[in-house]
This record gives structure tokens, sequence and C-alpha cells, in this order.
């Protein structure tokens, strides 16, 4: 039954999804061409927060646990687990005052998808060319160094690509060794988010409805004494056991 009702509302989901990217990519180019970063965030932050309202379309619940003791003096490095395309959303919304930008694949920001693409280019993401090292490289520490003078934090899925099955894959240290080395003083704040794979259980189409996600802020890991290494694996390890407690045994 779960499945038949996503045949239904699965194409109301994408065309409100599709609609909302198209309209806001002129409002983004209009909001950075008169009134630069500040404007052009905003107009991003409410686009996210209509992304995030298409969830109801399918009656999924979007639960955001937030952690309201972080401080918005520093960089914040986030680190979260990757479970689907519609991980992305929240984050931008729920932590807009935190300024966070992501490490994404140049392909995206090639792409020419509405709105997406448009904000890759220009909202301050690390587009990497995985086939690139050096160009990978560069773009990484040109975000450091825009967290450092501008207070920015960024958002990296360290696992690199999306579980299917919600069991969390192993972390990469490669971008955050770099984020760390150029921002010393940023905290490390692990995310989890949980049962967002399920939304996608059967594919781009159907979508499952009456799905309940949650994002969880945790708080920072204590980093003093720890190698780069160390680091990474405790957050996975903190991130895992919010994560994978609740999966179904195999």
């Amino acid at each position: 039954m779960r499945k038949l009702l996503g045949f239904v509302l699965t194409p109301i989901f994408y065309l409100c999804f599709t609609l909302t990217l198209i309209i806001f990519h002129p409002v983004q180019w209009l909001c950075l061409k008169f009134g630069g970063y500040n404007a052009h965030k905003w107009s991003v932050d409410i686009l996210n927060g209509l992304l995030v309202a298409c969830n109801y379309i399918l009656f999924n619940r979007t639960k955001f646990i937030d952690n309201t003791n972080l401080p918005l003096d520093r960089p914040i490095i986030f680190v979260a687990n990757h479970q689907s395309t519609y991980d992305i959303p929240p984050l931008i919304y729920f932590l807009r005052r935190f300024h966070g930008k992501f490490i994404s694949k140049i392909e995206l920001a090639e792409a020419r998808i509405p709105s997406i693409s448009f904000n890759l280019r220009n909202g301050g993401a690390a587009n990497i060319d995985r086939s690139d090292p050096k160009q990978s490289i560069a773009e990484i520490l040109k975000l450091a160094e825009n967290m450092k003078n501008n207070n920015w934090s960024a958002f990296i899925f360290p696992e690199g690509t999306r579980t299917k099955t919600g069991k969390m894959k192993p972390f990469s240290i490669g971008g955050i060794a770099t984020l760390v080395k150029k921002n010393p003083t940023a905290l490390v704040v692990p995310i989890a988010i949980k049962n967002s794979y399920q939304m996608v259980k059967h594919g781009a189409f159907p979508l499952r409805p009456f799905t309940s996600m949650s994002w969880e802020i945790l708080d920072p890991i204590d980093t003093e004494g720890l190698n780069i290494e160390e680091i990474v694996n405790k957050a996975h390890v903190i991130i895992k056991e919010k994560v994978e407690h609740e999966l179904p045994s195999s």
C-alpha cells in the first residue's frame, strides 16, 4: 500500500521540487547581482526551506535535532554520514546561521541543474574534480581559507558516496585533514542522519512516503591530543552508534 501511494505522490513531489529549483534560479541571480553575498545566501536559505517542506507532500517527517550550544564565532567542520540526495536541504536550512559550504563534485556545478549548479558555482562551495588531485586540493584549500577569513563553516560527507542500506562506509580523511590543518581552531561536529535512505528505498521512483527521517547535531569532538586519523575515526564511531543501532538486523 505504501509503495502504491508512492506512485501517486512522487510525481507531485518532483513537480513541486523542480518548480522550486526553477523559480529560485533567477531569484538567486538577482540577489547575487544586486545584493551580493548576504542577499544570495538569504535566497539559498529560503530555497532550501521550501525543498525541506516538499517532504510533506510524501507525508514524510523531517526531524531536526539542533545543538544550540555551538558557538558562532569560529569555523565549524560538520562531519555527517550520507544516505541520500535529500540529506542536504535540511543541513543548509536549519544550520543557516553557520554559513556552511559543501565539498561537492565539479560535475554538479557544471551540470546546469537549476539553482543547485548556480549556488555551487557562486556560493562558496569547493567543487572538486576527483580525477585531478591537484585541482581538488586547491579547491579545498580555497574553502579552508574562506572559512578562516569569513568565519564560514563546512559540511563534509567523508564516506564519499551514499549508502543504500543505512550502514555506514569508512570515512576518508583527505578533505577533513586539509580543513583542520588550515583551521586548527575549528570545531569538528558530527551529524547523525537517520533513515533518509528509506525515502529512496525503491530508487528515484517511486519515493517512499510516510518515512520518518532525522538529522541530529551532536556535541563537538574533543580533539586535544588526537591526530587527524584519530579525529576522523572518533567521528565515525560516534555517528555510527547513533545511526546503526536502530537498523534492522540483516
